[in-house]
């Protein structure tokens, strides 16, 4: 491979992004620098690699690195979570290996997205189904999430252990079994086999039914459909569901409930608009 930078995509981005940064906020003495940014040996001290197979791979000639050595790389340069991706996908052909890594909350922005939908209960949940925002119409037609703790936000933990939301559903066995098979997928494809072992260990002694249904071993990969529910207030309602990833956060997924018809529309408005409810 030679130095250049069409055939030496991943030098030219370590060297691009290591032209950014400012020594003196690491630490480093500014002094006279011949170019801007940090220094490659200043580089490979900060992600504990050598300085010449570091300076080597900026020039082409070092070989594929690790996907950890490459992740240390990363954090030495203080790449963003896209950056590190396309790292990785530069060095690989592909991006990293999913690792889960929860994130606290949502910002304004998506919360703003959520509250713009005044008639579609919408709500965030994390790969773990952990519900993290919802709208005011998903609190008065779904679950009023801010009720409850937040360990109880749990979408499993409400299905398997709320004899409410079980009343609810109208086949609840289905509407289980797809949730059970759609977690089991989200965790897996966000990394997060290891932070579902205490929910699943939790439900699978607490639920006969839910431990039936892990061992089962089925996979639900269905993004959209009809969910059907009775209501205290509206009686039976049908929803229509779409489910969409949130860009830049592979830990978080955004649900959308539309209803079914023109006259369940209807009933939604009036209800929601009950400054009583």
């Amino acid at each position: 491979m030679s130095g250049t930078t069409n055939d030496n995509a991943l030098g030219t981005f370590l060297r691009d992004r290591r032209m950014r940064l400012d020594p003196a906020t690491f630490g480093f003495q500014p002094g006279r620098r011949r170019t801007p940014g940090l220094r490659r040996e200043e580089v490979a001290q900060r992600a504990n690699i050598s300085p010449t197979w570091y300076t080597w791979l900026e020039q082409g000639r070092g070989g594929t690195p690790s996907s950890h050595v490459l992740d240390r790389i990363a954090a030495g340069l203080m790449l963003t979570e896209p950056e590190r991706d396309h790292l990785h996908v530069l060095a690989f052909g592909h991006p990293p290996e999913p690792h889960y890594r929860p994130h606290d909350g949502i910002t304004p922005r998506l919360q703003r997205v959520l509250d713009a939908m005044p008639f579609s209960p919408a709500i965030i949940r994390t790969a773990t189904w952990d519900v993290v925002a919802w709208n005011k119409a998903a609190a008065i037609i779904l679950t009023d999430y801010a009720r409850l703790p937040p360990d109880r936000r749990n979408i499993l933990r409400m299905i398997f252990s709320d004899e409410r939301v079980r009343a609810a559903q109208d086949d609840w066995r289905n509407v289980a079994r797809y949730v059970v098979g759609a977690f089991r997928a989200d965790a897996a494809r966000a990394g997060a086999g290891m932070e579902i072992r205490q929910l699943v260990d939790e439900l699978s002694a607490s639920s006969p039914e839910f431990k039936a249904m892990w061992d089962d071993n089925e996979i639900a990969g269905a993004r959209e459909g009809i969910k059907r529910l009775h209501h205290p207030h509206l009686g039976s309602i049908e929803l229509e569901f779409s489910s969409f990833a949130v860009e830049g956060r592979p830990d978080l997924n955004m649900m959308v409930y539309n209803p079914a018809n023109a006259a369940i529309m209807a009933r939604f408005r009036a209800l929601i608009a009950d400054p009583s409810v």
